[in-house]
């Protein structure tokens, strides 16, 4: 199935095709029908599945066949569209989807989220928007204020629900969603159909669609997974040690504190690799900055907290190492879904000490496997693990993974067309097995809410 076969307007194919694309996602092909005939949707898609286009190609749309006269569209203040999501960085890259696939389209669009001024987006709300992107707690300023008329909302989108339940913004969205009209159209997007996801659907969607894509949690299959056993504080000595082996570039790494990403960050810089820090305490700008240094390669390294384990996209990101691993054991697969996009292949290293032991059982556990173990010569743990050492692989040769591209549309940017693409912010290509650790190794055996 191609674009043109989805009943999407000429104005619209027109702005898919100029972002390089003309086959659809399965998420896409499932949802985009269900939109336009003005359903109710609940859909499980993992991020990089192209579920951002999923909604708001369909919207446009929809928003495009009621069209009124210009001289009521200029007079429009009230938003129509509100699309609710738990960081600033996925608001700014849903943002950023809507104008690239709404660029023949005269609909104006805006993202509120904190960390930045409320003039400058009281000043816009005034002007009048068409479509909202917004963080739960700033959009409530704006309510508190009556700096926002949400009176007029014809649809409702929730975006990465899941993650908004982790973050605790439920309580923000039933006090949004009670000052929306009832007879309304709702999406609901969530990487799993967690028990409190489902409460919350039943509660706010009528006679919904169910559309499912992905297995519950599956990790990304192109990602090669490998855990390195060391002791807790030889981790950032271990770190250094691997970027100066191989020379890594584009690194995305998670800890499980700011303050853990803050001085790991300084202690790579100190030691010459060019590395930023990216979590809550951040202003807006300096993320902005981080993330859009790291993108075009001007980073080797982003150390980041799990605010970073979804929104963050990037087509060839080669590799994600986990610091510390996270205490929610879905967090690790949606840290790892960085890489192995788009048909490339990715590796996810873990650093694991004898205190994540649970954390690791639980992570195998919801995976259904266990994770090949390795120790690195000069970092072995104090208390030696039992199982076979294994052998990470080198780093992926950009002949194979492809020069690092920008964030593909819909999610952040744009990457280059190549042939015959999959959909918007979805993965192209069959889908490939793990490789087995290479015996070329590097040397080893082997919520913040925002307002």
């Amino acid at each position: 199935m191609q674009f043109s076969e989805l009943g999407l307007a000429p104005e619209l194919l027109s702005a898919v095709q100029a972002e390089g694309y003309d086959i659809p996602t399965p998420i896409q092909v499932q949802a985009i029908p269900h939109v336009l005939a003005g359903r109710d949707l609940e859909a499980m898609a993992q991020t990089g599945t192209g579920k951002t286009a999923a909604f708001v190609l369909p919207i446009l749309q929809r928003l495009h066949a009621a069209a009124d006269t210009p001289l009521k569209r200029a007079a429009r203040v009230a938003p129509r569209v509100l699309i609710l999501c738990p960081t600033r960085e996925l608001a700014a890259q849903i943002l950023e989807s809507i104008r690239s696939y709404g660029a023949n389209l005269p609909f104006r669009s805006l993202a509120i989220y904190g960390g930045v001024g409320m003039q400058p987006q009281v000043q816009v709300l005034r002007r009048g928007v068409d479509l909202v992107v917004a963080c739960p707690g700033r959009l409530l300023d704006h309510m508190q204020q009556r700096t926002i008329d949400l009176s007029k909302v014809e649809t409702l989108v929730l975006d990465e629900a899941d993650r908004m339940f982790d973050m605790g913004f439920i309580r923000d969205i039933r006090k949004i969603v009670e000052r929306i009209p009832k007879e309304r159209q709702t999406l609901l997007f969530s990487a799993t159909f967690a028990p409190e996801v489902r409460d919350l659907a039943q509660t706010i969607l009528k006679n919904p669609v169910t559309v499912e894509v992905a297995r519950r949690n599956a990790p990304i299959e192109l990602v090669n997974q490998i855990v390195i056993n060391c002791d807790a504080d030889k981790k950032r000595d271990l770190v250094l040690h691997l970027f100066e082996q191989h020379g890594w570039h584009q690194t995305l790494l998670f800890c499980r504190t700011k303050h853990g990403a803050d001085a790991l960050a300084k202690r790579l810089q100190h030691a010459g690799v060019r590395s930023m820090a990216l979590h809550g305490n951040k202003t807006q700008g300096a993320r902005t900055k981080a993330l859009e240094e790291f993108k075009t390669g001007k980073l080797a390294a982003l150390v980041a907290t799990d605010i970073a384990a979804r929104g963050l996209d990037i087509v060839a990101l080669p590799r994600v190492i986990n610091v510390d691993l996270p205490n929610v054991p879905e967090d690790y697969v949606h840290r790892i879904g960085r890489t192995g996009r788009a048909g490339n292949e990715g590796e996810a290293i873990s650093l694991v000490s004898a205190e994540e032991r649970v954390q690791l059982r639980d992570i195998e556990r919801l995976m259904k496997k266990d994770l090949p173990r390795s120790v690195i010569a000069g970092f072995e743990p104090h208390d030696k693990p039992t199982s076979k050492p294994a052998v990470p692989r080198a780093a992926p040769h950009p002949s194979r993974n492809h020069a690092p591209r920008s964030a593909k549309p819909g999610t952040g940017g744009k990457s280059a067309p190549a042939g015959r693409r999959s959909g918007p912010g979805g993965a192209g290509g069959a889908a490939g097995k793990p490789r087995a650790p290479s015996a070329k190794a590097s040397g080893a055996h082997s919520g913040q809410r925002h307002r």
